[in-house]
């Protein structure tokens, strides 16, 4: 039971701060700054990664989310170089 205390915490911990650093990415995409949304979604794939890496989520959920965001700067990378 200490056990699973101990790392309930730290996996709260972790997905707490995945989630946060996910939102801002989004955030960065929806303001429309390339440069901006481009450093955000880097913290937010890395933060993905030590999740994943860590087992609070699964790898191929962390690959997916890391996907939907590379796919969601990109749209917005093809937007800015059209106009």
């Amino acid at each position: 039971m200490r056990q699973n205390e101990k790392r309930r915490i730290r996996n709260r911990i972790i997905r707490s701060r995945m989630r946060t650093f996910v939102k801002k990415a989004r955030e960065a995409i929806a303001a429309g700054d390339h440069a901006l949304a481009a450093e955000a979604v880097r913290e937010a794939v890395s933060q993905l990664d030590r999740a994943a890496q860590k087992g609070v989520i699964h790898r191929n959920a962390a690959a997916r989310r890391k996907s939907r965001l590379m796919k969601r700067l990109n749209a917005l990378q093809a937007a800015q170089a059209a106009s």
